[in-house]
């Protein structure tokens, strides 16, 4: 058999996983000018895109607009968008075989990491992933129910999540108004008794995962004072050095806008936000109705592990917060996919820059991985493009090589006709397109950026279906 990548034979790559790092490696594949290829991206949610529709903060609409470069990429000749079609249950790892040369897994990391400590289970103990999704309308995840009749609210972490969090609980209903946060999300924070929220870190300010610009929109926040105790501001003197020996101008910013925000008086307004440095929770308390009445942390000091990375440590030195409602948000984890290995200690594919392996660490033909589920949560959706070129060039090094799969039934037609026959409710880019419009329509009425469909029905509905 010849060569795949002509237009007689074109190279056929199925992608299983519509985020950021998904559309980077469709679109790296589909730029290539010698070759034909074809490229049928899965996703189990009927709408493209991930965490950008699913994970950015409904304030946050310029990073939205990073969609517009994959309609782009959704626009090629041989790019294809299967939704509302799941991996292990639709379809399996020998379809695709069946009907692809190459098969790219990035599916992200889908759940939390767990606190590992006593009392994590009660009710109103929560991952900042479920409460993210809740906000932003995921499917999965609108049936969910959060307590925000509790006047203090604990958001374990510093990363960029955690402080989305904390501003979405902290932000006026004025404000979420002209967002395209989920309806339902967006009545219930209108009903929200919040008044206190306590961001905690386990470390210090320069060690904070945060970016300076999240820290400096909590200082605008209209109806939240913002707290930082002066003594948890101050830095050791290996954070010190640490910063001192930094050339990352933006470290030095963010710790500027935290020393600045340290000990200034409170305005007197409606919420206070909290930002703790160097404590880390250690034991939820239950209240009398058997859920989170209190949380214990310890306060820690920090010091240098063999490697030069600042860790922290207990003191004998404890407290307890008043909180009736606790996000964790301390990191993501990747998911098993049925038949393709997977490490669980570090929660990823098993892989070598893209090219998964196996248990001997020797190459699986045809099988790839590019984002979270590749190299674990870390960097910023830009950081994706770099990760999926670099393994769409392995794939195609095998190409040259002729290490790929050969597929029994290696055309589009074939595809989506199994595809089909094993869900019905597909929905295709043109479908998304005119959800999309539908979505920004409904919110034009209102002033807001779009009025979200939340459910695979509605939107099913909203297509005449």
């Amino acid at each position: 058999m010849s060569r795949p990548g002509t237009s007689d034979q074109p190279l056929r790559v199925a992608v299983v996983g519509a985020g950021p790092a998904g559309f980077y490696a469709a679109e790296h594949l589909l730029k290539q000018e010698d070759l034909t290829v074809e490229v049928d991206l899965f996703d189990r949610l009927p709408t493209p895109f991930g965490l950008v529709r699913a994970g950015v903060a409904p304030d946050h609409q310029k990073i939205k607009s990073v969609t517009r470069v994959y309609e782009k990429t959704a626009a090629k000749p041989g790019f294809r968008f299967f939704g509302n079609v799941t991996f292990g249950s639709d379809i399996n790892l020998d379809d695709l075989r069946s009907h692809y040369h190459a098969v790219i897994f990035t599916t992200g990391a889908q759940t939390d990491r767990a606190l590992g400590i006593p009392g994590e289970d009660l009710p109103r103990s929560h991952s900042a992933t479920e409460f993210v999704a809740w906000y932003n309308g995921h499917p999965d995840y609108r049936e969910l129910e959060f307590d925000l009749s509790q006047k203090s609210v604990a958001v374990v972490g510093v990363g960029n999540v955690a402080i989305d969090v904390a501003r979405i609980l902290c932000k006026t209903a004025e404000e979420l108004a002209g967002t395209d946060i989920a309806d339902y999300a967006l009545d219930a924070l209108r009903q929200s008794r919040v008044e206190d929220v306590y961001v905690l870190g386990r470390r210090g300010p320069v060690q904070a995962a945060f970016t300076d610009p999240e820290i400096k929109e909590m200082g605008e926040l209209s109806g939240t004072d913002v707290i930082v105790l002066p003594e948890e501001a101050r830095l050791d003197p290996l954070s010190e050095r640490a910063l001192s020996e930094s050339e990352d101008r933006a470290l030095a910013r963010k710790v500027d806008l935290i020393q600045g925000l340290a000990g200034a008086t409170p305005h007197g307004r409606p919420r206070r936000l909290h930002l703790r440095f160097l404590v880390s929770p250690v034991e939820l308390t239950p209240a009398a109705d058997g859920g989170v009445g209190g949380m214990r942390i310890v306060h820690n000091d920090l010091y240098a592990d063999g490697r030069g990375n600042l860790r922290p440590r207990a003191t004998e030195r404890t407290e307890h917060l008043e909180v009736g409602l606790v996000f964790r948000s301390v990191g993501y984890r990747g998911t098993v996919l049925p038949g393709v290995p997977f490490r669980d200690d570090w929660a990823v594919i098993c892989n070598d820059h893209g090219r998964v392996v196996d248990d001997s660490g020797s190459p699986v033909t045809g099988l790839y991985t590019a984002g979270w589920i590749k190299r674990g949560p870390s960097g910023i959706i830009g950081t994706n493009k770099a990760c999926s070129v670099e393994t769409v060039n392995l794939l195609l090094e095998d190409l040259a090589s002729d290490r790929l799969l050969a597929p029994e039934h290696p055309s589009a037609e074939t595809a989506d006709s199994l595809v089909r026959s094993r869900q019905p409710v597909v929905f295709d880019f043109e479908d998304w397109r005119r959800l999309d419009e539908l979505e920004k329509e409904r919110g034009a009425a209102l002033g807001r950026p779009r009025v979200k469909f939340t459910t695979v029905r509605e939107m099913a509905e909203a297509l005449g279906r």
